[in-house]
């Protein structure tokens, strides 16, 4: 072990090792930067690149470009308040709200050191745990498995604010639009229309992106300002840095929550932010700022998604298993190279696995130095007025969920839910239980199954269910302890000032939604409605209930009456309603479809900023050059398609025209 540990050192000390892994780290950065693309894309797009070259030089750009993402997609989460990847969405939650009170910089040093000290930390666990890692892991049956994400479920109680039925309904419709598609025991379709694009489910991606990016998008652009309230931007990054080292003990145990969650197949890392997350707000004594600009809210999950690579490394060293997509890819970029995971990778390769568990740390040293020498610059992007941004904004969220599938269905999708996603946060339903919900609907159907098949239900008297169902438990009665003591808001924020009509139809289309789940259960097998149909009798009275509670109290008071029931597209406040906006998006998707992205996006680009900006003519060609010269670059560079419409179907034209 002592020669391994020797033999590593000199070579991830060696100059041409570090020259590889700095350049995985800048390519890294550029796809983590970009919002929706992430792991898989990013080391698809290096994979070409790896025929030929030496297998540490190989590995030190792939360490190099893994370790970076989860800290490079902060950027767009707390800039922007959309969601980098799947890694960051919890980020979202108060990251962004303290962007938008002028600390952006803040956020930003916050998260980028704690991402820095999470993959250290998870290198260093790793480190020590590899060598006994084999025999623990065995332990974790689909049983066991299956309890994690009972305990992914139960930070819904956490994330549901002050009221907790819309937070339970709003988790139930994550896992049935999860449930969308076919069943994993038998394949059968469900809720699919016998439309070919919902056959595979709905895309994460674009789901992330249609729950946070669009209804932040429409409701900054209604506001007419800056994302930042203030000019100023805080203290800085090195603010940040201290924030860090204050709550150090804090960080250090949500690493270790990453760790563990990233050594265990299946569950990768679209859950460990929301349990690191669900974690800090369960266990401080005052979690009363929590969603409103709580750092501690954003260094839980950037500590913990960074120390989840590191676990994540050990099913796929030692099983070949991979924890997460990124990781499926990088077991491919290992056989590329001519490396064979497996046992062999603690016994006669020992060495090796210690060049890519101290790559990974170095790269996340290097990763976070960069990230925090442009933070600061990157954070002004929040003082320009947004009418500015907000093209970009669309330009980007539309091309990164057409990633997704390449399928033009992604953009149908991204508008139909993220119209759900602004009727969530207009009536004070928690989107972060809808989308957890969401994450966990496959992982939680496929290991029940699994579990029933080869246990029976005694699955539930296995030592390690047991073990993490008493972990669950306490969990919630932490959260409980320390849950603010608020009245429930069953109206919604706005209950008071705006009629309760629109909201108690908003809670009736939410019966119809598990009317039609149930109803859409029972025409399948047994096992391919079990778990449509469980959810759906669970969920259905409570629908019902705050659907009556909702319709209860509605007003007749005309003071009390929504702004946006009169006007053109202006409330009576002077405030642009949500439909106009909404007709914007709507707009620039149905000219992609006609017309196809490129020249779509161009035009939008023209026609909104003439009508929506106080731009000049030559600012306005300025902008769309920028605009749409980027996403040029940036779909020739990384081969990445652009959505084709109708004209590209039966007119024949040059890049980037087709």
């Amino acid at each position: 072990m002592l020669e391994s540990i020797v033999l590593a050192l000199g070579e991830i000390t060696s100059g041409t090792h570090l020259f590889y892994l700095f350049g995985g780290v800048v390519m890294g950065l550029m796809v983590g930067i970009f919002p929706g693309l992430g792991g898989i894309v990013g080391l698809s797009l290096l994979l070409p690149f790896l025929y030929g070259m030496d297998p540490t030089s190989a590995l030190a750009m792939l360490i190099g470009l893994v370790a970076i993402i989860p800290t490079s997609d902060t950027f767009t989460s707390v800039l922007m308040g959309i969601p980098g990847s799947s890694a960051s969405q919890a980020t979202v939650l108060d990251g962004f709200p303290l962007a938008k009170k002028g600390e952006a910089a803040r956020a930003l040093g916050a998260a980028f050191s704690a991402s820095l000290y999470g993959g250290v930390v998870g290198a260093i666990v790793l480190t020590f745990f590899i060598v006994v890692a084999r025999p623990i892991i065995l332990l974790f049956t689909s049983a066991e498995l299956f309890m994690l994400t009972i305990l992914g479920l139960s930070m819904v109680g956490v994330l549901a604010g002050n009221c907790l039925p819309k937070g339970l309904l709003a988790c139930g419709m994550g896992l049935m639009f999860g449930a969308l598609g076919g069943a994993p025991a038998t394949g059968e379709f469900r809720m699919s229309f016998d439309i070919p694009y919902l056959g595979d489910g709905l895309p994460l991606v674009v789901i992330g992106l249609a729950m946070f990016a669009v209804p932040e998008i429409i409701d900054l652009l209604r506001g007419g300002g800056a994302i930042s309230r203030s000019q100023s931007l805080g203290k800085g990054w090195i603010q940040g840095l201290k924030d860090m080292w204050i709550n150090k003990w804090l960080c250090t145990r949500c690493a270790g929550i990453g760790c563990m969650i990233g050594a265990l197949p299946g569950l990768g890392g679209s859950v460990v932010d929301w349990i690191a997350y669900g974690h800090v707000k369960q266990t401080v004594k005052d979690s009363s700022q929590f969603g409103k600009g709580d750092i501690r809210g954003v260094l839980a999950p950037e500590s913990a998604n960074n120390a989840k690579e590191g676990g994540g490394l050990i099913p796929t060293l030692l099983f070949a298993i991979p924890g997460s997509g990124s990781m499926a890819v990088f077991l491919g970029g290992m056989e590329l190279i001519g490396l064979e995971p497996g046992p062999s990778m603690v016994d006669g390769k020992l060495n090796l696995t210690y060049i890519i568990i101290w790559s990974l740390a170095l790269a996340n040293v290097i990763g976070a130095g960069l990230c925090l020498l442009i933070s600061k610059p990157v954070a002004r992007l929040t003082t320009i007025k947004y009418v500015y941004l907000a093209p970009f904004m669309i330009m980007v969220i539309c091309f990164a969920a057409f990633q997704a599938t390449r399928d033009l269905g992604d953009l149908l999708v991204l508008f139909a839910v993220g119209m759900l996603g602004i009727l969530f946060k207009r009536f004070g339903w928690p989107r972060p239980a809808f989308l957890i919900g969401f994450v966990l609907a496959g992982n939680s159907e496929t290991y029940l199954y699994q579990a029933v098949q080869f246990y029976d239900w005694g699955f539930l008297l296995r030592p390690g269910v047991i073990i993490i169902f008493v972990l669950t438990a306490l969990s919630m009665w932490f959260g409980a302890r320390n849950a603010p003591k608020e009245e429930a808001d069953l109206g919604g924020t706005a209950a008071k000032t705006m009629n309760m009509r629109p909201q108690a139809m908003f809670a009736g289309l939410v019966v119809l939604m598990f009317a039609f789940g149930l109803y859409d259960g029972v025409q399948h097998s047994f096992l391919g409605a079990v778990y449509p149909v469980g959810i759906c009798v669970v969920m259905l009275p409570l629908a019902i209930y705050l659907f009556y509670v909702t319709a209860a109290n509605k007003t007749d008071n005309p003071a009390n009456y929504d702004y946006e029931v009169e006007g053109d597209h202006v409330g009576r406040d002077g405030v642009p309603r949500l439909g106009y906006y909404l007709a914007w998006l709507g707009g620039f998707i149905a000219a992609v479809i006609l017309i196809g992205f490129w020249l779509a996006i161009t035009g939008f680009f023209l026609i909104f900023l003439r009508a929506r900006s106080d731009a000049s003519w030559l600012r306005i060609l300025i902008l769309t050059t920028a605009g749409v010269g980027f996403i040029t670059a940036l779909s020739w560079i990384m081969v990445l398609d652009f959505p084709g419409g109708l004209l590209q179907h039966y007119v024949k034209l040059p890049w980037p025209l087709s």
